[in-house]
């Protein structure tokens, strides 16, 4: 980690020139209705695997790959086993323009450095403590995309840049059945057949509920997002959207089923419960995630579908990140951004190349913030990032902040406040900077630590808001130290200047990282032991105790079975917590688990 140089960025301020809104949008009559086309067959299973340990895979550093022993740190010099020692002094300047401070050094968090591939859905988790998986045929369809996107950019699909939004409204407003050849998950509820709760010890929580995977292929596939809504839970997973009883596992509404694989959702969901789902285009390698459906996550019913179209020549919808911010929808193409409204998919405004060759590319939101970042002078002597502030309904600059030359902005920890990852690939250094509603630098991260939030793999794509396990309060950021296998801390790190405020300890032998902050305190999950459940825990956020308390201690009958969710996506909601997998692993013989519901 490393700290800015004693002199401010040159050009940081200033709002770039918009494009005007434009009309059209997803609202256009309906076509005849046309019913879910039925799935390829999955490909034959592949020998059962051993599974991934502990449902927190551990990424890769920062630069996308293992240090070389002996090779240069980040502040110049070589460290054991070729990680960075700790100098007593920075070496290397950070993107903003902050006096450096004494004593700042530090690790790196566990992430992908961008534009390096970091492990692989359905890859095991380096140091795994259960036996180690290699699932090749998800790394396989890895490279099949990539090698979709070469395809693309060379000149071949439809990337003319004159292919319009075709959209309208579902002619059925009523949830769909599962019109697929893929199965509804199966088991769970009140009735327990699996018998998870006999035997449970003293002070252990019960299982509430739980339902097992659906099919998916042996490749794997994508189960994104976890929305609790009322009394409602749901899920997406491979071709189906699927809602259950928070407290009971009984089917709320549908599944919605789909005719191809969802493959982006928004991590949040609007104001009154609507959130938008992206599938793909067709079953080959080749399609595109430009399919969009907005449902009703309170009941279920679909609302307006429609297709992102493809930008000018580079600018694919292969790819799509979709961010929700009060009423606006925001789908991020390769290098474009279009907003509609999420009520009714009226197209709100484009958002395109600006000023001196500035590429917009990712997005982050949430209470009615949204964050842009841009790709601006690629190639060039002036290669920059840039952050923008937008107002969400008419998309014009509130203010923008330019990143040094050699800085990226990787992840956001948080959008109000402002709180970003950047890394530099050259000098080996990362950076977690704070900014003030103008915009204007506020703080960076001095903490001399290694810090291992959990974020997700990403290649194609920023994924700007793809992290879990770190939380932000107020003015407040807190933050797993790095442990694949025993105790770790969680720092609460203040953003008036970037100090640790105070630290709390894993309550057990077992890393510990940030859920929520919920009435005053941090709720946190402790990952469980090989005959030990994990724990749900509370950290008093004010005063002068920082010691967790024990919320929920899940079932030792269950602790195999927490290790088995990979990618794992967390809540805690009304006194339950549920865990979920970001990922089915495609084996047939593994009776996966889609997500499973804890309470006392």
């Amino acid at each position: 980690m490393t700290q800015p140089p004693n002199q401010p960025p040159h050009g940081g301020f200033g709002a770039p020139q918009d494009q005007p809104p434009q009309g059209g949008g997803f609202g256009a009559p309906p076509p005849p209705a046309q019913p879910p086309a039925a799935p390829p067959q999955p490909p034959a299973a592949p020998p059962q695997q051993p599974q991934p340990g502990y449902g927190y895979p551990q990424q890769p550093g920062p630069y996308g790959a293992p240090p070389v022993p002996g090779a240069p740190g980040p502040y110049g010099a070589p460290g054991p086993y070729g990680y960075p020692q700790q100098p007593q002094q920075p070496q290397h300047p950070g993107p903003y323009g902050a006096a450096p401070q004494p004593g700042f050094g530090g690790g790196y968090p566990q992430q992908p450095y961008p534009g390096m591939p970091g492990t692989p859905p359905g890859a095991p988790a380096p140091g795994s403590r259960t036996k180690p998986a290699l699932l090749i045929g998800a790394a396989v369809a890895a490279l099949l995309v990539i090698g979709g996107t070469v395809y693309a950019v060379a000149g071949g699909g439809d990337d003319d840049g004159k292919k319009k939004a075709v959209a309208q409204q579902s002619d059925d407003p009523k949830p769909s059945a599962s019109a697929s050849a893929t199965p509804s998950p199966s088991s769970g509820g009140g009735d327990d057949p699996e018998n998870f709760n006999e035997g449970r010890k003293p002070g252990e929580a019960k299982v509430l509920w739980y339902k097992s995977a659906p099919d998916a292929p042996g490749s794997g596939a994508d189960a994104p997002g976890l929305w609790v809504t009322g009394s409602t839970v749901v899920k997406a997973a491979y071709k189906q959207v699927f809602a259950f009883g928070a407290g009971d596992g009984k089917a709320a509404w549908g599944p919605i089923a789909f005719p191809q694989k969802i493959c982006a959702v928004t991590p949040q969901k609007s104001a009154d419960g609507k959130v938008v789902v992206a599938y793909e285009s067709g079953p080959g390698d080749s399609a595109k995630c430009n399919q969009l459906q907005q449902i009703d996550l309170t009941t279920g019913k679909k609302g307006w579908s429609g297709e992102v179209a493809d930008g000018e020549l580079f600018d694919s919808a292969l790819n799509v990140e979709l961010t929700v911010s009060g009423k606006t929808l925001m789908v991020a193409r390769s290098q474009s951004g279009t907003a509609y409204d999420i009520d009714s998919g009226k197209k709100l405004y484009d958002k395109k190349k600006y000023g001196s060759a500035c590429f917009p590319d990712a997005y982050a939101g949430g209470t009615g913030r949204l964050i842009q970042v841009a790709s601006c002078g690629a190639g060039t002597s002036t290669e920059h990032d840039e952050i923008q502030e937008l107002d969400p309904a008419t998309g014009k600059a509130r203010w923008t902040q330019k990143v040094k030359k050699g800085w990226k902005v990787s992840r956001t920890y948080s959008v109000d406040p402002l709180v970003v990852y950047l890394t530099n690939q050259d000098k080996k250094a990362w950076n977690i900077s704070a900014f003030a509603k103008d915009g204007k630098f506020r703080s960076q991260v001095t903490v001399d630590e290694k810090f291992a939030p959990r974020c997700g793999w990403a290649i194609l794509e920023r994924d700007l808001q793809g992290c879990q396990g770190v939380a932000v309060d107020g003015d407040t950021l807190y933050l797993p130290t790095d442990s694949t296998s025993s105790a770790n801390e969680i720092v609460a790190i203040g953003l008036a200047d970037g100090k640790a405020k105070w630290r709390a300890k894993s309550p057990a032998d077992e890393p510990m990282s940030p859920v929520k902050v919920e009435g005053g305190k941090l709720i946190a999950y402790v990952q469980p032991s090989y005959d030990t459940g994990g724990q749900v825990v509370s950290i008093p956020v004010g005063g002068s105790s920082h010691k967790a308390a024990k919320l929920l201690q899940n079932p030792s009958g269950t602790a195999e079975i927490e290790d088995t969710f990979y990618d794992s996506v967390l809540d805690w909601s009304g006194g339950r917590f549920f865990i979920s997998s970001g990922r089915l692993n495609g084996n047939d013989d593994a009776k996966e688990k889609l997500i499973m519901a804890f309470g006392n």
